[in-house]
């Protein structure tokens, strides 16, 4: 029997804070077709709707309020999730690139080209966070 992500997550102790973890399950929920397809059922009992509506103005109103707050709520926990995965992204690279110029810099003692090159990349690690 398989376990669960989260059941694996908990199991190794997530030092992540409640928001993150919200963030994450929001993330994966919204980009998979049933929330699509939630979506597509929120507009369509909307536009049946209308016979029930005594005033147009106000059924227009209704689907402009409810979409501008989801996608308000949605914007924020998508830029997040988007940010977090940037940033554990360039950790990765930052790593990558550090071993690198470490293999490198273990070899150039014979290449003066190769040390130079060694020195740019040392210099460019953690560039994103000086800029």
């Amino acid at each position: 029997m398989e376990r669960s992500d989260a059941a694996e997550t908990r199991e190794r102790g997530d030092r992540r804070s409640l928001f993150d973890r919200f963030v994450q399950t929001a993330y994966l929920r919204v980009s998979q077709a049933p929330f699509f397809f939630l979506c597509a059922g929120v507009v369509i009992v909307w536009l049946v709707s209308l016979p029930l509506w005594v005033d147009l103005k106000a059924w227009q109103v209704a689907i402009h309020t409810v979409a501008s707050v989801v996608t308000l709520l949605l914007l924020v926990l998508l830029e997040n999730a988007a940010r977090r995965a940037e940033e554990a992204s360039q950790e990765k690279l930052n790593v990558i690139a550090e071993a690198l110029a470490a293999l490198m810099a273990s070899r150039s003692r014979t290449d003066p080209d190769l040390e130079e090159a060694t020195q740019k990349l040392r210099d460019a690690i953690g560039l994103e966070g000086r800029h």
